[in-house]
């Protein structure tokens, strides 16, 4: 079934997708809707962040719902109605529908706020694809007077009706760093008076890839990618730059700082060797997304009664990042995927691709699981 005010909205932030913290265009839409329903909002919590509550006035427990809004620095190649009109932007990742599930749930429950016995706060956050928003709204405390929150992301690996959870460690830690490498220019015919900053890269990534394949317990898990390498200018130019744009992701903290310390050894030795020098820089991180044993049994018993206990599937550990992880580090906290596929191959694609696209029926699916979950836990009975 098609929620048609939930599919409007979806489709509008759609064609104007938004990216980090530049989401004026998509805070204005809510804003607009928020003031249409008659609910109070603040921006006070994060960068570019906003948050809408129902019932403020009912303080013995607060539900936290939370949707993401920001989009893909990726060109969009579908061929649909509402597909992105900003060139090199898209909502490749879901957030458009996120956003428009919370913003939904919001208006329908706030039409039976006075059968709802708590305060509901809903967080439409920025950034969660590069700059961790999530982190800035926490540090903020926003958590500090939400007893609990829940999200939700949608998933073309699972068909619309099906959901999937899983309990404790769900998303790992994400790093994301540069490395950046300074040489001496030279003409390459005269090479002896350079210092090769794009060959001093090359031979850290290497080293890098040895020290994963070498140094990591064979029990652990750890992923290093280079994804972008960015140096030189000319064919005949010795380079005097070299970036190298890297992720690293891992289950524990150990693990986590152990490497990075390693990396930055490995990469510092061996510029020094070679005559140059080496800054790394943290770009971003989120922890890992642990999802809380009790919560996630509450968030599975409202989604059963909306999807049915046999389309609850199971969820395995994702090396993905997930900055939710953010509010879930502060109180009980759950974390599901949506299923939003219509089950055929040739319109199944990827997040994080040009052709990513849902089935708009989630979109309801969703909606009633975070107004189910609410209807479950506004009393916050204990099992």
């Amino acid at each position: 079934m098609i929620n048609r005010y939930a599919a409007d909205i979806r489709r509008r932030i759609h064609r104007y997708p938004e990216t980090g913290f530049d989401l004026e265009r998509t805070l204005a839409l809510i804003k607009g809707e928020l003031e249409k329903i008659g609910v109070d909002y603040t921006l006070k919590y994060g960068k570019s962040s906003l948050v809408a509550t129902i019932n403020p006035e009912k303080t013995n427990y607060t539900i936290g719902i939370r949707a993401d809004m920001d989009a893909l620095p990726i060109k969009e190649e579908n061929d649909v109605e509402y597909r992105s009109r900003i060139d090199g932007k898209m909502h490749a990742c879901g957030h458009d529908a996120h956003t428009a599930m919370a913003l939904t749930a919001l208006k329908e429950l706030n039409e039976v706020k006075d059968t709802i016995n708590c305060r509901v706060k809903f967080l439409f956050q920025s950034a969660e694809e590069a700059f961790c928003g999530a982190k800035f709204m926490a540090e903020d405390g926003v958590m500090d007077d939400i007893d609990c929150i829940v999200g939700m992301h949608v998933q073309t690996g699972c068909r619309v009706g099906q959901i999937s959870i899983r309990s404790g460690e769900m998303n790992a830690n994400v790093d994301s760093f540069t490395l950046e490498f300074f040489g001496k220019a030279s003409h390459v015919a005269r090479q002896q008076n350079g210092i090769d900053a794009n060959m001093i890269a090359m031979k850290v990534y290497s080293a890098l890839e040895f020290l994963i394949a070498k140094e990591v317990r064979y029990d652990d898990i750890a992923i290093f990618n280079v994804g972008e390498i960015h140096g030189g200018t000319a064919d005949n130019v010795i380079s005097s730059c070299c970036r190298l744009n890297c992720t690293l992701r891992t289950w524990n903290e150990e693990t986590e700082n152990r490497l990075l310390e390693r990396i930055k050894t490995i990469a510092e030795a061996t510029a020094a060797s070679s005559g140059g020098t080496v800054k790394f820089c943290l770009k971003s991180h989120y922890p890992v997304l642990v999802n809380d044993e009790e919560m996630t049994e509450r968030f599975k018993r409202s989604a059963a009664k909306i999807v049915g206990e046999k389309n609850i599937l199971s969820y395995p550990r994702s090396t993905g990042g997930e900055d939710f992880a953010y509010f879930a580090q502060r109180k009980p906290a759950a974390f599901l995927w949506l299923g939003a596929s219509d089950g055929r191959p040739e319109t199944n694609f990827a997040t994080h691709t040009a052709k990513f696209d849902i089935d708009e029926n989630a979109l309801d699916v969703g909606v009633k699981i975070f107004k189910q979950f609410v209807f479950d836990n506004m009393d916050n009975k204990k099992d």
